[in-house]
């Protein structure tokens, strides 16, 4: 039985169980983090020392780190259509995943809190706008790329670079700030859209 910890707010849990959908995967959530119970506790950093979500534990292994995850619950379900068996293609995905967890989520963060989470600790306007910036130069880069590809991230059919980039393309467009007009990414989000575990954990997911 495969135990997702986490809570559903978080993008980076989200990832895991739009994952889970795409794959028919049946399992069990226990709340942790995000106002529920408190990552930092002994119970918790004993699944994951670095206290944050998601963890699963897979019938007794232990995993956390949500790209991480992704590309154990694919492989290890012999999904090879969204994670080749071949090292370039495979290579191809993951870079963009990794960029994903690195610049592009630094990308938006300030932002976010900002304008979403309302943290008072990010109320900034030059970071603010700053940081809207460069989440849709970012954004645009996608653009660029999907269109190079043929209709997704890495080409012209769905791979997991599609979880955690349309997760946070969907960000984007959830953001209550002005945005420029990019028909490739819009026409990319009704793609994801037509998939029923985006449509549960993205679109309906939360921002």
């Amino acid at each position: 039985m495969l135990t997702i910890f986490g809570y559903r707010g978080s993008i980076n849990v989200r990832k895991v169980l739009w994952l889970c959908a795409e794959l028919g995967l049946n399992y069990g959530t226990e709340d942790w983090g995000g106002g529920t119970r408190p990552t930092s506790s002994p119970e918790f950093l004993r699944l994951n020392p670095a206290g944050m979500v998601p963890v699963i534990d897979d019938g007794g292994f232990i995993l956390w780190e949500s790209n991480t995850i992704l590309r154990y619950l694919a492989a290890s379900r012999g999904r090879t259509d969204l994670l080749p068996d071949d090292l370039k293609q495979r290579a191809s995905i993951e870079k963009w995943m990794d960029w994903q967890v690195s610049d592009f989520n630094n990308s938006w963060r300030v932002a976010f809190q900002a304008l979403v989470r309302k943290n008072p600790a990010y109320q900034d306007k030059t970071a603010i706008a700053q940081s809207l910036d460069t989440f849709s130069d970012l954004v645009g880069r996608v653009a660029a790329q999907i269109d190079r590809s043929g209709g997704y991230v890495c080409g012209g059919s769905f791979t997991l670079a599609d979880i955690p980039i349309g997760l946070s393309i969907h960000r984007w467009r959830a953001l209550p700030a002005a945005r420029p007009d990019l028909p490739i990414i819009e026409d990319y989000y009704e793609r994801l859209c037509s998939r029923a575990g985006f449509r549960e954990f993205g679109l309906n997911g939360g921002p």
